[in-house]
């Protein structure tokens, strides 16, 4: 399976925004953006005004490595948005990405990174109502229930313990005794990252 592999660090200066790519380190002076807030490469600093496109380009590019998405996948569910006439594409879009059950298991706090949530989803360390799934971009509903496998919790209370708390969003119902979280609806825009423009995600794919 194809997987980006050089540094994770690069792709937020390169968007000039934090992804929260690396954990802890994120929350630290230690991030990169905070020491070089500039593009990557040896041009970054001498870079020209961006052109229309390459402004849509960077914000799909933005959102697509925030989630940790490849290209067909990410076209797909924008595909998927489109034909939902009843809720705006971008917010279908961000909607559709915020229900992944990576991101589920990310955003409710258990996990520190997105990138993290997956490597242990694959290894079978979390439930959905009780049975296993290891599919990083299963959908999760509202009213299923995430929990983590008994033999993760361990793994799971430690890398709490050792990474910064994260507040969950108020669409999300979260018990931190039991490890445990669910989703009471989809979310509304104003729940979500005020920095993505999706409006130039939807006028890149409408060329």
């Amino acid at each position: 399976m194809a997987r980006y592999t050089d540094s994770v660090c690069k792709l937020c200066r390169n968007e000039g925004v934090k992804l929260f790519l690396k954990a802890g380190r994120c929350y630290t002076t230690k991030c990169a953006i905070e020491r070089r807030r500039y593009p990557s490469g040896q041009h970054g600093q001498d870079r020209k005004k961006p052109t229309e496109y390459a402004i849509q380009l960077r914000e799909k590019q933005k959102l697509r490595n925030m989630y940790g998405i490849l290209e067909t996948k990410f076209s797909s569910y924008f595909e998927k948005a489109s034909r939902q006439k009843k809720v705006p594409t971008g917010l279908r879009l961000l909607q559709l990405l915020e229900s992944r059950f990576d991101n589920i298991v990310h955003k409710s706090g258990l996990i520190p990174s997105r990138a993290m949530a997956r490597q242990l989803i694959l290894h079978g360390h979390f439930l959905i109502d009780g049975k296993k799934v290891n599919i990083p971009s299963y959908p999760v509903k509202p009213g299923q229930i995430v929990t983590v496998c008994d033999k993760a919790r361990k793994l799971v209370k430690n890398l709490l313990e050792n990474s910064p708390e994260l507040t969950p969003p108020v669409w999300m119902n979260y018990e931190k005794e039991n490890l445990q979280v669910s989703i009471s609806r989809m979310p509304e825009r104003d729940e979500l990252d005020p920095t993505i423009k999706e409006a130039f995600i939807v006028e890149y794919y409408s060329r």
